[in-house]
């Protein structure tokens, strides 16, 4: 069963004299537990596509459907809210608050949900434990490295119990060892949890990871592919 259906979703910039079409006519769907990429030339609409997904952009036309929930007929505040506690975001900035601890960092998204102390304090150590971050619970963004705060993002992206996470060229500032941690961390989360992971990407150790690969160009699907692993 699908937990996301897109269908004719549609992205229309009219910002210059000619109308840019970032996202034109897609139709996609994706089931629990996939490990997906999508890929494709700079400008050619993955982050926009992956940005409704989310709900974090509206389309034009066409809808994004979570769970049998249309994302955008709910009001902006209820829209807020099912994003919080309905998916987790990666980012290729990590965008960790830097006054805050890794710790702290990930209970962040927990204290909005309103969680209690014991249960937030418990899950963020299991979180970071399982990315191999247990002995830096207490270090600040700027005491990590790059692939650290990653992780960090990674963990915070799980801390809601999300239906998918949603990660945006997470690899774009990372080394190759750091890249080949984290996709493993993913990985294993994926098979292990049946957590559903779509990435829009262009890094190349990003696709050869994947489960299937959906190549976007001018804002148009043009191929969809499983891949066995």
């Amino acid at each position: 069963m699908s937990i996301i259906k897109v269908k004719n979703l549609t992205k229309t910039y009219h910002d210059t004299e000619v109308p840019v079409h970032a996202v034109n006519g897609v139709n996609l769907e994706f089931k629990k537990g996939e490990f997906s990429a999508i890929v494709g030339p700079s400008g050619s609409g993955k982050t926009t596509l992956l940005n409704m997904i989310g709900g974090l952009e509206h389309p034009s036309s066409g809808m994004v459907e979570v769970n049998g929930t249309d994302m955008f007929e709910l009001s902006s505040s209820a829209l807020i809210e099912f994003r919080l506690m309905n998916i987790g975001f990666v980012f290729q900035a990590y965008n960790l608050i830097p006054v805050l601890t890794a710790k702290e960092n990930v209970e962040f998204i927990m204290q909005l949900q309103n969680k209690d102390k014991k249960q937030m304090n418990e899950r963020t150590i299991s979180l970071l434990e399982s990315v191999g971050l247990g002995d830096r619970l207490n270090s600040r963004p700027n005491q990590l490295s790059g692939g650290q705060q990653q992780r960090v993002a990674v963990a915070r992206a799980l801390a809601s119990k999300p239906m998918f996470v949603l990660a945006d060229e997470p690899t774009a500032n990372l080394d190759s060892k750091a890249t080949m941690q984290l996709l493993e961390i993913m990985e294993v989360l994926n098979r292990e949890e049946n957590i559903t992971f779509i990435f829009a990407t262009h890094d190349q150790r990003v696709v050869d990871k994947a489960h299937r690969v959906i190549t976007i160009d001018d804002g148009k699907i043009i191929s969809d592919e499983s891949v066995s692993k």
